[in-house]
């Protein structure tokens, strides 16, 4: 088979960019290794940018967003006991987020993928791209039990962090940074209504929480728990137990979160890596399979769908106008957004975390970190603008 942009991954990243490809008029073919089942039952992250709603409405999955998605303007941190809302509308001139899970973004491009777009194949397991620094790559994979190619002008890895992608890359020509925390996520999804209107972000001398949600009847809620947790370890009830003990404010004595069956439970190991460069010949790595962020700052799915717009662009260029300026500059004007979300989501992980060895001290910088938040001004802006988004720059 022949297409001009082989892509690997048929998550978000992989199944927006054949998306912006096909309304560009360029050819692509998405191998998904999964079967659709699977992909569309995927738990990941449900927090869109400003930018990145606006670009799904542009590309035409934006109907069941609008919907059925949960505009936020704000989040309320809490801390010693006492509750902060920071307000995100009247530090950014406007912009929100909106609370959408990653599976029925999915669900959507799948969707319209298979109603007007190029060849979606599941059970495409690729196993090697070859040729990345030749003029004619193509990319190994097997379906339906026969081995076969797809030969590309360029090939795409959003295939994630265990993906094949990445290993055409040669080891000697890129670099990996990488962060480990010492401490995890238990989440759990739990069929219950949220028992506040926005997401609560809490430090406690107990450990993190945080009160999410997918729907007005699911609820997505997480525990700080030392690293190599057992799920299992965690009955029901002690984590809600837990949880309630965590967002305690002293306002609200006794206060108790809407409880109800829990059907999803699991433990997040937190991380942040980063690998560079993000284009090697004609390959281009986007999404996870460049870089992860710990989930603290909302940033994974959306920087993922920063790399496609830009990577879309810059191939829109190419084939319309010849010009490989915005494919040279493709490195480094995403990684110049992937630092950035790194360092916020990095500053909104040490903060609100407690360390296994945290001193009496280090609690004290992280309580005047937040009291400074809350205080407003330029500390408040600063995490209202880092949260909605940062400006969707697609040129160098």
């Amino acid at each position: 088979m022949r297409t001009s942009v082989g892509i690997v991954g048929g998550g978000p990243a992989g199944l927006l960019l054949a998306r912006l490809l096909h309304r560009a008029g360029i050819d692509s073919v998405v191998l998904e290794s999964r079967d659709r089942s699977y992909v569309e039952r995927r738990q990941r992250a449900g927090i869109l940018e400003q930018a990145t709603a606006d670009v799904l409405r542009e590309a035409g999955a934006g109907a069941r967003l609008d919907r059925e998605g949960m505009v936020h303007d704000g989040i309320e941190l809490r801390f010693d006991g006492r509750a902060h809302r920071v307000d995100f509308p009247s530090h950014t001139d406007g912009r929100r987020v909106v609370v959408y899970a990653q599976t029925e973004v999915v669900k959507d491009l799948i969707a319209l993928q298979l109603a007007d777009g190029g060849p979606l194949l599941f059970g495409a397991e690729a196993r090697a791209v070859e040729g990345a620094d030749s003029a004619r790559p193509l990319v190994r994979y097997t379906h339906e039990g026969r081995e076969r190619t797809l030969a590309c002008d360029y090939v795409v890895g959003c295939d994630g962090f265990h993906g094949i992608a990445r290993e055409a890359v040669p080891e000697a020509l890129r670099t990996t940074y990488e962060r480990t925390y010492p401490y995890s996520w238990l989440g759990i999804l739990a069929e219950a209504p949220p028992a506040y209107d926005e997401l609560i972000y809490a430090h406690s001398p107990r450990g993190f929480a945080l009160a999410s949600m997918r729907s007005p009847t699911v609820s997505r809620l997480y525990l700080q728990v030392p690293n190599g947790t057992d799920a299992a370890d965690w009955p029901d009830g002690r984590i809600w137990d837990e949880l309630d003990a965590r967002f305690a404010l002293r306002a609200e004595p006794g206060r108790r979160l809407v409880r109800g069956p829990v059907t999803q439970k699991s433990v997040l190991p937190m991380r942040g890596w980063v690998t560079e460069p993000m284009r090697h010949g004609r390959l281009f790595l986007a999404g996870d399979a460049a870089h992860i962020v710990p989930p603290t700052g909302a940033k994974g799915l959306n920087l993922a769908v920063a790399d496609v717009v830009v990577l879309a662009r810059a191939l829109e260029q190419w084939y319309a106008h010849g010009s490989p300026a915005a494919l040279d500059a493709y490195s480094g004007t995403c990684l110049r957004r992937v630092w950035r979300a790194q360092h916020f989501a990095d500053s909104m992980t040490t903060t609100l975390h407690t360390e296994p060895d945290q001193t009496p001290f280090e609690t004290r910088l992280q309580l005047a970190r937040l009291d400074r938040i809350a205080s407003g001004g330029h500390a408040a802006a600063e995490l209202a603008a880092d949260y909605t988004g940062f400006p969707l720059t697609t040129t160098g």
